[in-house]
């Protein structure tokens, strides 16, 4: 069992909170939600990490979602090496940006053409930029819960670390940027053609996650994604789907290959660079054609089409195409989805577990989980118990109720199975609590 007091990562989190805000580079790094100290990480093999002090787990979180592959996968490793050797950065047009390019338009056949960026938060900023010049119009509509990045017009009633820290927004956001934003309930199409309505003719886009993944997974009603589909082309709104996370996850063409259905606009991130920074944004050859230079809505970015990540991602996709786990995929997740509702049902703890393919999340309710509202009464006092008492036996999670768990190609039956077999005790302990 990992030493909770563990004394590297204990020393290392000390020294970085004297050099990095909160100690770390991210929020939700600094386990303030679980209340306790983040495992350093000096390594990670296949589906296993390896922290400064020895201990091992079996990891759900898979650097939040882009080693669908798992940790060190020997072909993207000698790839990322290939390149390396052959220089870091040109600033200058390669084959390989051309070669991930083409991949992306395949797999998608919403995207004729696609601008590599950096980051999921610069592929979302600049498509909802894009989409504002498209339209000559500014305001732009989310789904509360749904998390786009930290760009100032998108933090309005967002997921994933916002909801973790109970954080309603950012100081620092004008807000006049803040009234340009429009709210409405994920999963509720009477209020979103409410909305559309009332701001007719003023709306330039419509942004959402087809798979809501930052406020735990909650997936799109039946008929849902249609209605969106619909009521978006009905009124002119330049619809754009965050596939920053679903993106060949859910399935190779990502969410609108598993739903059929075509957005405008798409942006694309994690998976894509095989854990490399990158990000994307894409979509038809007339909305495409505004970026500059071809067009005249800017956007640039000197280490977009990074030579390294642009070979591990394409090594990644050619792994994915050529071996279609996702069956593989599918099985191992229901596996696991099964495994513990069982276990949480035996040990009398009220939990939901929602799921889309290889992306899953326990809530700590008794009510269906599929809108922002529902999904913030997830109990933290539970989720923090199972949280550590997971952690202290080998099993590494996002350290937030709102987070996914991801699941790899690396996984196998039988670390699914002690997976399972670990929550059982995390969720006795957290009946225990309760009594």
């Amino acid at each position: 069992m990992p030493k909770r007091d563990s004394t590297q990562s204990a020393k290392w989190f000390r020294k970085a909170n004297r050099f990095l805000p909160g100690g770390v580079n991210s929020p939700v790094r600094a386990f303030r939600a679980v209340q306790g100290i983040p495992p350093f990480i000096a390594r990670g093999q296949g589906c296993r990490l390896f922290d400064e002090d020895g201990n091992d787990y079996i990891d759900f979180v898979g650097s939040w979602g882009p080693l669908i592959l798992g940790h060190a996968h020997p072909e993207v490793v000698k790839a990322i090496g290939e390149a390396a050797a052959m220089g870091t950065s040109f600033g200058a047009p390669t084959r390989a940006e051309v070669d991930l390019a083409e991949a992306v338009c395949g797999a998608f056949p919403s995207v004729a053409k696609v601008r590599m960026v950096n980051s999921g938060t610069e592929a979302t900023l600049s498509a909802v930029r894009l989409a504002r010049a498209f339209t000559g119009r500014e305001m732009i509509v989310k789904a509360e819960g749904c998390y786009h990045g930290h760009v100032d017009s998108l933090l309005v009633q967002a997921g994933s670390g916002l909801l973790t820290l109970a954080i309603p927004g950012s100081p620092g956001i004008p807000e006049a940027t803040v009234r340009q934003t429009l709210n409405v309930p994920y999963n509720d199409l009477p209020a979103l053609g409410k909305c559309l309505t009332e701001y007719r003719g003023k709306i330039a886009c419509l942004i959402l996650e087809p798979v809501a993944a930052n406020m735990g997974v909650v997936a799109p009603n039946p008929g849902y994604l249609e209605g969106v589909r619909e009521l978006t082309r009905r009124d002119g709104i330049v619809l754009i789907f965050d596939e920053v996370i679903t993106g060949f996850r859910v399935a190779f063409g990502g969410a609108q290959e598993h739903y059929g259905i075509e957005s405008d606009l798409t942006t694309l991130g994690k998976i894509l660079g095989g854990g490399l920074p990158v990000g994307a944004y894409g979509g038809g050859a007339e909305i495409m054609g505004r970026v500059a230079p071809e067009g005249d809505v800017y956007q640039a970015g000197t280490l977009s089409g990074n030579p390294l990540a642009m070979r591990a991602g394409r090594a990644t996709l050619e792994i994915l195409q050529e071996n279609s786990p996702y069956e593989r995929l599918e099985k191992l997740s229901a596996r696991l989805e099964q495994g513990l509702d069982r276990a949480a049902a035996a040990a009398g703890v009220p939990v939901r577990i929602n799921r889309v393919g290889s992306l899953l999340s326990i809530f700590f309710t008794d009510r269906d989980v599929g809108d922002y509202q529902t999904a913030a009464t997830s109990d933290a006092g539970s989720f923090r118990t199972y949280f550590r008492a997971m952690l202290d036996r080998g099993i590494y999670l996002a350290p937030s109720p709102f987070e996914a768990m991801f699941v790899s190609t690396a996984h196998s039956e039988a670390e699914i199975d002690r997976t399972v077999e670990v929550a059982g005790e995390a969720f006795a302990g957290v009946a225990r609590g309760k009594s």
